[in-house]
């Protein structure tokens, strides 16, 4: 195996559960509270120029895999505008410092993009500070999976907070940057296998996780005769903040383990995926696709 992927496996359980040892944050979670710590590719990602010169703005991109694309993007050369919560100030000030040991150009913006005048701010002051916008990585993403599954259990105040963040604050992010984008620039979504294999206690997660399959493959038709192209990453069950600030701690004990591969993904093994959708030289005539990085989940 690689290097990111033996590293990977040494931070699962090795017993019959496969997971991680139980554990709880509020959300939005931080990477520092996690034990073991995510792998975003920090030692193991080697950068071959494939974005030189570009300019991308990663929504959560403090941690997890917004985290591992900012370092992968940054070491192959591009530089990056990070979009995180204000309570993430820690994580996307460790983000940036590894942007900016690539030697790239970094930015933080701070905001919830819950609110679309946010979205739209967002958008300008990564303008503003990168001199420009070549790529939009819409990565930041909620969901609750505390108490009774199902639609007994849904909360009013997450499920409005699962859809401003999952699928509108995406439309506003598009909306907004599409005035920047040139022929030649993608956006990518961050979806999820829950668009196909749907857990119950996800219901309103999955729900805008499918919409945003859709929404991926509409955009790509539509913006496709501007030369953008449009595309989505599904990742499986990935270690990151989210996973202890949303769950009930006691179930990352088996997080992943149901996976073909038999454990969860570290955002290290996810970010090449963005890295290759965002290439003009290796993805040109790639728009419109779902690409999975489930641990052997189906995403058809």
């Amino acid at each position: 195996m690689s290097e990111i992927a033996d590293r990977a496996e040494a931070l699962v359980r090795h017993d019959d559960k496969g997971g991680f040892p139980a554990q709880q944050q509020e959300p939005p979670g931080l990477t520092t509270a996690m034990e073991p710590r995510p792998d975003h590719g920090e030692q193991t990602y080697v950068g071959h120029g494939k974005l030189e010169g570009k300019r991308a703005l990663i929504t959560g991109g403090d941690s997890g895999i917004g985290r591992a694309v900012a370092i992968a993007f940054a070491r192959e050369g591009a530089d990056v505008a990070i979009s995180y919560l204000p309570s993430e100030q820690a994580d996307a000030e460790e983000t940036l410092a590894w942007v900016e040991k690539a030697g790239r150009r970094g930015a933080l913006l701070p905001g919830d993009l819950v609110d679309r005048q946010t979205c739209m701010g967002v958008v300008a002051d990564a303008v503003r500070d990168l001199g420009g916008l070549d790529i939009l990585v819409n990565n930041a993403g909620y969901h609750w999976a505390r108490g009774p599954e199902g639609l007994e259990g849904l909360q009013p105040e997450h499920v409005e907070r699962v859809l401003r963040t999952n699928l509108y604050a995406v439309m506003w992010l598009c909306q907004a940057a599409l005035p920047h984008l040139a022929p030649g620039s993608c956006i990518l979504n961050t979806t999820s296998i829950q668009a196909y294999d749907p857990s119950p206690a996800l219901l309103d997660y999955a729900a805008t996780k499918a919409a945003l399959n859709n929404l991926t493959v509409n955009l790509a038709a539509s913006l496709g005769p501007k030369g953008i192209r449009v595309n989505a990453v599904a990742p499986g069950p990935i270690w990151t903040p989210l996973q202890p600030a949303t769950r009930e701690g006691d179930t990352l004990e088996t997080f992943g383990a149901d996976t073909p591969l038999g454990r969860a993904g570290q955002p290290g093994e996810v970010a090449p995926a963005y890295v290759f959708l965002a290439s003009p030289a290796d993805a040109s005539y790639v728009s419109g696709t779902v690409l999975g990085v489930t641990g052997g989940g189906a995403v058809f």
